[in-house]
C-alpha cells in the first residue's frame, strides 16, 4: 500500500505499468499499487543533466545504445505477450522502444532516457546503465552538468602581524 502520490512516478506521468486495485478493506480510503498483477513491465527514467555546449546528438545516442543493451527489447517480445500488451493496454511494441525526451531548463538541458524494465532487478539495470553511460561519457569528453561551483582566482590573502597589546598603568 502507497500513498495516492508515490515518489516513484515516472516523469510527465506516462503510464508506467502500475495498476491500481482497490481493496474492499481499502475502499474510498486509499488505492493499492501492484506492479506485476497484469502487466510484467514499468516504463523508467534517468534523467541527466548536460550543458549547453555538449554535442546533444552524440549524448543522445549514447543514451540510447546504452538503453538497448538493458532494457526489454519489444521487438523480441513473444507474439502472445505482445497481443497480450495490445488487448489490455493498446501498447504497441513501438511505444515501448527507449526515447529520449529534452527539458529545457535555465541551468542545463535535461535529456530523460525513458525506457522498458521487468519489475524486479530495477535498480542493477539503472547501475549497470549509470556505469556505461558515465564510462561512454568519459570516452568521448562529455561533462554531466551539475550546480556546483568552482570558484578560481581567489585572491592570496595576507596576514598582517597583530599589534603587540599594551598593557594599562596602574
Amino acid at each position: 500500500v502507497q500513498s495516492a502520490d508515490p515518489a516513484v512516478w515516472v516523469k510527465s506521468r506516462q503510464f508506467t505499468g502500475r495498476i491500481v486495485t482497490v481493496t474492499n478493506s481499502k475502499i474510498f480510503a486509499e488505492p493499492v499499487f501492484n506492479y506485476t498483477r497484469d502487466f510484467q513491465f514499468l516504463w523508467e527514467e534517468m534523467m541527466i543533466p548536460i550543458t549547453y555546449t555538449e554535442d546533444r546528438a552524440k549524448v543522445e545516442q549514447i543514451l540510447l545504445e546504452v538503453a538497448g543493451r538493458h532494457a526489454i527489447d519489444p521487438d523480441k517480445l513473444d507474439g502472445n505477450a505482445r497481443q497480450d500488451l495490445h488487448n489490455k493496454f493498446g501498447i504497441e511494441p513501438l511505444h515501448m522502444k527507449p526515447r529520449v525526451f529534452f527539458r529545457i531548463t535555465d541551468n542545463w538541458l535535461e535529456l530523460n532516457l525513458r525506457f522498458v524494465v521487468q519489475t524486479h532487478g530495477v535498480r542493477d539495470v539503472k547501475d549497470a546503465m549509470s556505469r556505461d553511460i558515465v564510462e561512454a561519457f568519459d570516452r568521448e569528453h562529455i561533462g554531466i552538468a551539475s550546480a556546483t561551483y568552482d570558484i578560481v582566482g581567489f585572491p592570496a590573502l595576507e596576514r598582517k602581524p597583530r599589534a603587540p597589546r599594551e598593557t594599562p598603568t596602574p
